[in-house]
């Protein structure tokens, strides 16, 4: 079942980028750091809404890990992670759902002192086993933990998000 089609994510998108917008109102330069292939995307798409409205600079890394089993690998991110020390970061996932993820995804930033770590999410679920706060959603939802949510980034940057 379709919840957002892609006319909904574009405006949702827009909202956030004001979001942000509005919260980093006197600053120079932001980091989005995304979370695996979707998290990347998001932030990409997000930063390009941004950069149509603010003179913000958007510096754009990202962060590798297994959902499935965040212990088995390390988790990577794609720039020496000294580069983020004292700077304003945003984190981004298409979905938030227990919090496992984005915990495990905040493993890097453990070794550096950010001046701001947020967290960004198209669609925040209502499932959190972990003690993560999404700062920034596009849509928050409660479901059965039996249900899943994809978000689906087309080829034209486009989205659409699915519940089964």
């Amino acid at each position: 079942m379709k919840i957002l089609t892609s006319n909904q994510v574009a405006r949702k998108i827009k909202r956030l980028a004001i979001e942000i917008y509005s919260n980093h109102l006197y600053d120079k330069e932001i980091y989005f750091v995304g979370i695996n292939q979707k998290g990347v995307k998001f932030a990409e798409v997000v930063g390009a809404e941004l950069s149509k409205t603010c003179p913000l600079e958007i510096i754009f890394y990202s962060v590798k890990l297994n959902p499935a089993n965040p212990l088995k690998d390390q988790v990577e991110i794609s720039t020496d992670i000294t580069t983020l020390s004292g700077k304003k970061i945003i984190l981004f996932d298409d979905v938030a759902n227990t919090g496992r993820t984005l915990f495990y995804a905040c493993k890097p930033f453990l070794e550096i002192l950010p001046e701001r770590l947020e967290i960004a999410a198209l669609v925040d679920r209502k499932h959190k086993l972990f003690p993560i706060h999404v700062d920034y959603v596009g849509l928050s939802l409660a479901t059965t933990l039996h249900n899943n949510i994809e978000v689906i980034f087309n080829e034209n940057k486009t989205a659409e998000a699915y519940l089964s």
